[in-house]
């Protein structure tokens, strides 16, 4: 005798899939994450670290309000990192040459045109896994405002 798997309908197979956090979503929460923390040890931007660790709990308890946190904390950083050349060009404080970056013992002098562009590029990544569907299957579909329930 051969035991046949039971056959899903659409709505159940749906259901299945969105019981799993999307990999992408895991490696935005890592980033996120360490990005935050290391904004509240160095005493930086403390409260919008907080407010993105709450984020960051909030998508893990696959609260509806997260994903539109999310998707509108993706699009303000895309538009703010768009316009960083033209807020940063102050033609009396312009500082010509490149900027020397460090990441822990690794130095560099960059182009400010290719920071710019990682970082543009870094933010196109967040809106693409923002507006990912297999993202949006993972919150739950009851619309709740409360990210903390």
């Amino acid at each position: 005798m051969s035991e046949q798997e039971p056959t899903l309908t659409t709505p159940q197979a749906s259901a299945m899939m969105s019981q799993r956090l999307p990999k992408r979503l895991i490696a935005l929460l890592i980033v996120y994450t360490a990005a935050s923390i290391s904004g509240l040890v160095a005493k930086q931007g403390v409260l919008f670290c907080l407010l993105t660790l709450f984020m960051v709990i909030a998508i893990i308890g696959r609260q509806k309000a997260a994903l539109i946190m999310l998707r509108g904390y993706t699009l303000v950083q895309l538009g703010l990192i768009s316009m960083l050349p033209v807020i940063m060009y102050d033609p009396d404080n312009l500082i010509v040459g490149p900027t020397t970056v460090y990441l822990g013992e690794w130095q560099s002098r960059l182009p400010d045109y290719v920071i710019f562009i990682a970082l543009i590029v870094l933010s196109l990544l967040q809106v693409w896994v923002a507006f990912d569907k297999k993202v949006k299957a993972w919150f739950k579909p009851k619309l709740n405002l409360n990210i903390m329930s």
